[in-house]
């Protein structure tokens, strides 16, 4: 692993060596961890002289922040950010213990957190290729279709899916009593297709269902169905009309919630419809949608690619 050479002033330099010895003698650090807590405390040092500072009781907290924010900028990883400020609080609470420095600045600052990963959603013309099928006559094959046009026509959870009772659904009216998480409770309109093959689904559905059975969707058995059910039906559907991406009931929820706001562009409707309690986890389909935006941008603006000057 390379080394820092630049100079530091002895006012940065023999804090950092006291501590070094400290991490040998006393703490039984590895020579990989103690090389590690080098290379992150120069680079800070380092960053500290470039600042016009040379002591290290000239850092605070908003300070540290700031060191945080550009790692970001520079691209590291949050747990590489993490590394580098627990080094600086350990060396920082050995300042203390001497009595070199009264409080730690780095102590309540902590590393930005790793960014969700965007849900991956079905574009209009794979939802077309997965849902746009030959009639099929088969009742399983009917069932199915229901379920993926109702998931995807309404955005809804797996769970709430599966839980959906035949009292909880007015087919006529496009209209589903949900219970989601927190066992709350919300309505949610649906219609079109969805509609449709629920209809159809539920005219074989008495065949199917125990005498006593409540769940709008039931299997083989005649029981409600199962989770691991529901998803192994929908991968099998995806494959078998040959869309590339792997179909889950996650992401036909995902693909609604986009599709709904790249057409409405109404956030809220679109937390209520999901059932989000807090709009800040609906606000990841609005990243979603400027991608899309900023797709058909880099596409069709005519200042949006460089000449090919070659």
């Amino acid at each position: 692993m390379s080394e820092s050479t630049a100079t530091l002033p002895n006012s940065l330099q023999k804090p950092l060596n006291r501590f070094y010895e400290f991490l040998r003698s006393e703490k039984g650090l590895s020579l990989h961890t103690q090389r590690n807590y080098k290379q992150q405390l120069e680079t800070m040092a380092e960053h500290l002289v470039s600042m016009g500072l040379e002591h290290w009781d000239q850092i605070d907290a908003a300070w540290v922040r700031q060191l945080a924010s550009k790692g970001m900028r520079d691209g590291m990883k949050p747990s590489s950010i993490a590394t580098r400020l627990s080094s600086l609080r350990s060396f920082f609470d050995f300042l203390i213990l001497r009595g070199d420095l009264s409080a730690n600045p780095a102590k309540g600052v902590s590393a930005p957190r790793k960014q969700r990963p965007l849900p991956k959603n079905l574009d209009v013309d794979e939802v077309g290729q997965l849902l746009e099928v030959d009639d099929d006559n088969d009742p399983l094959s009917i069932r199915d279709r229901a379920m993926m046009e109702l998931m995807y026509g309404a955005g809804l959870r797996l769970a709430e899916l599966v839980d959906i009772n035949i009292k909880d659904i007015k087919v006529s009216a496009g209209e589903i009593r949900v219970v989601g998480k927190g066992d709350k409770e919300r309505k949610v309109p649906f219609s079109g297709e969805a509609k449709e093959w629920v209809g159809r689904w539920l005219k074989h559905r008495a065949d199917f269902a125990n005498g006593d059975e409540k769940a709008l969707f039931v299997s083989k058995q005649g029981v409600r169905i199962s989770h691991r059910n529901v998803q192994k039906r929908m991968a099998e559907w995806g494959q078998k009309q040959g869309v590339a991406s792997h179909i889950s009931p996650h992401k036909l929820r995902h693909s609604f919630a986009t599709h709904v706001l790249e057409s409405s562009n109404n956030l809220r409707a679109v937390q209520e419809l999901l059932g989000h309690e807090n709009i800040s986890t609906t606000q990841i389909y609005t990243h979603l949608d400027f991608q899309h935006l900023a797709q058909a941008y880099d596409q069709a603006h005519p200042r949006a690619k460089k000449k090919d000057n070659s």
